[in-house]
């Protein structure tokens, strides 16, 4: 079986007990480590006591919703997130993404896809590290950083700076941003975009890019609605700005 490290530590909030011994069970003879959390606070606690490599979400807790959770995580931590949701309406999976949340599944759904996504969310952090790309013509560039303007990205850190000051991006969102950064002056695809990424071409994926985008937006745009670092390019995908300031 293909497996990601056998130390990656899985923390899974679901308060289902069938569920939850279903998934510890499969993700465990799939190599993980899973440490199963019932509810938000037990979450809550678990995060602040151990190291973990994942978060497998569910939204719809006995103490506490989903996205709070989340939402108090990302204050401290950009570990991967995996939503899990029951709830039909898309704005929940909507505000899970623009909160921090890597991935959604929505219930019920196969144990092989849930796998699927966990395994993308877990990579993109080192592939991002290990793509071998050309870079954009107006960056200066060492091994371990890129400079555009204002905005460094320093890929050996994890980590972005406009004017200094850290942008606030989870591994995903910075994963994104540094593939763009990589591809200076170029429009990528969302398809491009997934395909340097190495995740996995998975149902409904596609528009969360989107959601991504805006917040990654947020974090290095001087005014988000008129962006001149990242642009939409309609109907095509998007382009890194090779001249930002």
């Amino acid at each position: 079986m293909d497996r990601m490290n056998p130390v990656d530590r899985i923390l899974l909030v679901e308060d289902d007990p069938r569920l939850a011994e279903m998934l510890t069970e499969y993700l465990t003879q799939a190599g993980f480590r899973v440490t199963h959390a019932p509810t938000g606070g037990a979450a809550m606690e678990h995060i602040a006591a151990a190291e973990i490599d994942a978060v497998i979400l569910d939204l719809m807790l006995p103490d506490m919703d989903g996205l709070d959770v989340c939402r108090k995580l990302r204050t401290t931590s950009d570990v991967p997130v995996l939503m899990l949701t029951a709830r039909g309406d898309a704005i929940d999976r909507i505000v899970g993404l623009e909160i921090g949340a890597d991935d959604y599944l929505p219930k019920p759904f196969e144990p092989r896809e849930l796998l699927a996504r966990l395994r993308a969310i877990l990579r993109r952090r080192v592939d991002a590290r290990q793509i071998d790309a050309p870079r954009g013509a107006g960056a200066k560039v060492n091994d371990e950083f890129l400079r555009f303007g204002r905005l460094e990205i320093d890929p050996a850190a994890h980590a972005a700076r406009l004017d200094g000051v850290p942008c606030e991006l989870t591994a995903y969102q910075f994963d994104l941003l540094l593939v763009l950064a990589k591809h200076a002056g170029r429009v990528l695809s969302r398809d491009a975009l997934m395909d340097l990424l190495k995740g996995e071409p998975l149902e409904a994926f596609d528009r969360s890019i989107d959601v991504h985008m805006s917040r990654i937006r947020a974090a290095v745009e001087d005014d988000p609605k008129k962006p001149r670092r990242i642009i939409t390019v309609r109907g095509a995908g998007y382009l890194f700005a090779k001249v930002q300031d």
